[in-house]
C-alpha cells in the first residue's frame, strides 16, 4: 500500500518535479489536518460555519507560489486563504458579496497597534456604561431611527429589550471612532458576541451553524461579553507583513479582475440548495451594521447556491451532471431546478476564475457535496466535468474527512439519526484545476 503524503511535515516537495506532478502529490497527501489548531491568530476572531482548516490553503500557497506573487479566493468566506497568504508574504485578492463576510476580511487584514487598541477598547466600553447610565431614553430613540420597522420587528424578537439599549450604546461609541481600522476590529468584536458557537447576548441558539432557535433565557451582558471578546481577539492578534491585499464587493460571477493575473486560485464554494445559509445567521449582527433585513432577504437570493429559479439563465450542462439533474428531475422538479442553478452559476464562476488565472497554474475547489430527495449530487464530479469544459485540466479530486468534532456544521455530530445532512457531510472534496499553458483547439 502506498504511504500518504503528510502535507504539513514537507517544507518543499522534489525540486525536479514538474509543477503539475507536484501539484498532484499535493492532491493525493493527507488532507485532513486532524488534530492541528486551527484557531490561531485572526482566524479566531469570529465565528463561521464550515471554513476549511488554514492549514489546507497554507500548504497549496507555500509550495505552488511565490513570495509576492498574487493569491486569489473568489468567494472568500471567512477570510481563512488570503489569511494565510498575507502570512506567507504573498499578495492576496478577495471578493465576496455577503456584507459580513467582507467586514471579516477587512478586519483580520487590516494591521492595528494592541496596545492602543486595548486602551480604545476601554473607553469605547467606558463610554457605553456612562450612556446606559445617564442617556437610556436617548439610545433607545438612536436605536429606533436607525432601523426601519422590519429590522426592529427583528430586532425585538432576537434580542431582549436589556440588550438592545447595550448593544446600541456599544455601537454609538464605535461608530465614533476615527481610525477605520479600529472600527473595523471593534464592530467584528460586536458582531462574534452576537454569532457565536455557544452562548452570545441574543435569544438565538445555533447562530454559529446557520439553523437559528429561538430560547427562553437571560442573556449575559453585552458590554461583558464585549470586553471579553475584545481581550481574546487582542491575546490571539498576529501582525501581518507589510503586503498588498484588495477586497472587493464582487460576485464571483463576474469578477472585477484583470485577465491572466493571478498565480493561485483557493476558494471553498458554497453548498447545494442553501444546505449552509450564511445570511440566515449573518442578518443577526448586520441589523445592527446598518443593513435592513428586507435588503438582506434580497441579496440572499443572489447568493450562489439558492432555491430560487425565475428569471435566472440556466447554461447548458455536461453529460454526467445532466444526468445526475435528471435523476433528481425524476423525483423533485424545484430541486432539480435548484441544483441546475447551482451549477449554472458555477459553470460562470469557473469561466471567470479559468479568466483570471495565469497559463500553468493551479485553481483549488474545496467542496461538499449534498444529498437531495436521497440522490448525491456528486458536487464533485459535476464540478470536475464543469471545470474541463471551461478549459481547465482536472489534476485531480482529493478526499478531505471531516474532522466532525470541530467542523462547524448544521448538524449534531453525535447523533446518527439518517438525515441528509448527516449523509452528505462526512467529508469533503479537494478539486484540483490546472489552466493550460497554451489554450486547447476545440
Amino acid at each position: 500500500m502506498q504511504s500518504s503524503l503528510v502535507l504539513e511535515d514537507l517544507d518543499v516537495l522534489a525540486e525536479d518535479a514538474t509543477y503539475a506532478e507536484r501539484f498532484r502529490r499535493l492532491l493525493q497527501g493527507d488532507l485532513d489536518f486532524h488534530g492541528k489548531n486551527s484557531t490561531y491568530g485572526n482566524h479566531s476572531w469570529h465565528a463561521f460555519p464550515a471554513k476549511f482548516p488554514p492549514q489546507l490553503p497554507r500548504v497549496f500557497i507555500r509550495e505552488l507560489t511565490k513570495p509576492g506573487e498574487v493569491v486569489f479566493d473568489p468567494m472568500m468566506g471567512s477570510c481563512t486563504a488570503l489569511l494565510e497568504a498575507v502570512r506567507l508574504n504573498r499578495k492576496t485578492v478577495g471578493c465576496d458579496i455577503d456584507p459580513l463576510t467582507l467586514r471579516i476580511g477587512a478586519a483580520k487584514l487590516r494591521p492595528i497597534k494592541v496596545e492602543h487598541a486595548a486602551g480604545v477598547g476601554r473607553r469605547v466600553v467606558e463610554g457605553a456604561r456612562n450612556s446606559l447610565a445617564n442617556h437610556r431614553e436617548w439610545l433607545e430613540s438612536k436605536l429606533h431611527e436607525r432601523t426601519d420597522e422590519p429590522t426592529r420587528a427583528f430586532i425585538e424578537y432576537w434580542f431582549a429589550k436589556t440588550t438592545q439599549i447595550e448593544l446600541m450604546a456599544l455601537l454609538h461609541e464605535i461608530d465614533l471612532l476615527d481610525d477605520l481600522s479600529l472600527r473595523e476590529f471593534f464592530k467584528l468584536v460586536f458582531s462574534a458576541i452576537i454569532i457565536t458557537k455557544s452562548g452570545g447576548v441574543s435569544l438565538a441558539r445555533d447562530l454559529a451553524h446557520t439553523r437559528p432557535h429561538k430560547v427562553d433565557k437571560i442573556p449575559n451582558s453585552a458590554l461583558d461579553e464585549f470586553q471579553k471578546r475584545l481581550q481574546r481577539n487582542l491575546q490571539s492578534y498576529q501582525p501581518q507583513p507589510g503586503i498588498t491585499f484588495r477586497i472587493c464587493e464582487a460576485d464571483a460571477q463576474n469578477l472585477p479582475i484583470a485577465d491572466n493575473s493571478v498565480a493561485l486560485i483557493v476558494t471553498s464554494p458554497p453548498y447545494v440548495s442553501h444546505a449552509i445559509d450564511y445570511m440566515r445567521a449573518h442578518k443577526f449582527s448586520l441589523a445592527w451594521l446598518g443593513h435592513s433585513v428586507d435588503d438582506l432577504s434580497s441579496l440572499r437570493r443572489k447568493y450562489i447556491g439558492g432555491d430560487a429559479i425565475s428569471k435566472l439563465r440556466m447554461e447548458s450542462m455536461p453529460e454526467y451532471t445532466r444526468s445526475i439533474i435528471q435523476r433528481l428531475e425524476n423525483l423533485d422538479k424545484k430541486k432539480s431546478l435548484s441544483l441546475h442553478r447551482y451549477c449554472s452559476e458555477m459553470t460562470l464562476v469557473l469561466k471567470e476564475m479559468y479568466r483570471v488565472l495565469k497559463p500553468g497554474r493551479a485553481a483549488v475547489l474545496v467542496v461538499g457535496t449534498s444529498v437531495l430527495r436521497g440522490v448525491n449530487v456528486e458536487t464533485q464530479n459535476c464540478l470536475g466535468e464543469i471545470g474541463r469544459g471551461v478549459g481547465f485540466d482536472l489534476v485531480h479530486i482529493g478526499v478531505r474527512r471531516l474532522d466532525r468534532d470541530k467542523r462547524m456544521m448544521p448538524a449534531r455530530w453525535h447523533e446518527n439519526n439518517g438525515t441528509t445532512i448527516e449523509a452528505r457531510m462526512h467529508e469533503e472534496y479537494v478539486i484540483g484545476f490546472l489552466k493550460p499553458e497554451t489554450t486547447r483547439c476545440e
